[in-house]
């Protein structure tokens, strides 16, 4: 299959409803616990203790799944493992160059956040988009998480994005670097 050729596909009639839960790994549960629900304030809401066949390690495993609320019903999950070699196994690797997750809150939750994890001696750093102001900082695993607030105009802004999203895709992938974000303020810690 040629990635650069334009596919010949339509969306889906309906479009997933949201998302279910994003499960990561951990090496301690009461740690990552305590940043998301006694930093954070994201209730924990469900513990699985199973024993499940893992393919990747070639046999039976226990392991422990956490659920934490979102508002819209999702959820975060979060698995740990009764065997270090399987956590070793399973973890992300180098989840601390890059990968992250975003989560859209309302204003004054993002401040409260902001406060949580100041109060709890979290590095942390906030960066104004232009589209979207955002605070990051990392789980004990060192999973990068992102508290974002939209734009007042957003609508405006998406709608701009969405009318020439496969011409700057295009235009970027040809080599052509030139940035299209005017409105991004910088960054501060």
């Amino acid at each position: 299959m040629n990635v650069h050729a334009k596919p010949e596909t339509k969306p889906l009639t309906t479009l997933p409803k949201r998302l279910h839960h994003y499960a990561f790994v951990v090496k301690d549960h009461e740690a990552n616990r305590q940043f998301w629900e006694d930093v954070i304030g994201i209730p924990l809401t469900a513990t699985w203790c199973e024993r499940a066949y893992n393919g990747t390690v070639g046999r039976d495993i226990d392991y422990c799944h956490t659920f934490y609320s979102l508002a819209d019903g999702g959820a975060l999950a979060f698995f740990q493992y009764a065997d270090d070699d399987v956590y070793e196994a399973l973890k992300a690797v180098r989840p601390e160059q890059g990968q992250h997750f975003a989560m859209l809150v309302d204003h004054k939750t993002y401040v409260e956040i902001a406060e949580r994890v100041k109060a709890a001696g979290l590095p942390f750093r906030e960066t104004d988009h232009g589209y979207c102001k955002s605070i990051y900082t990392a789980s004990p695993d060192g999973l990068k998480v992102e508290f974002t607030i939209d734009a007042p105009d957003v609508e405006q802004i998406n709608a701009m994005r969405l009318k020439d999203c496969h011409s700057e895709l295009k235009r970027w992938l040809a080599g052509d670097r030139r940035t299209n974000n005017h409105d991004r303020h910088g960054i501060t810690t």
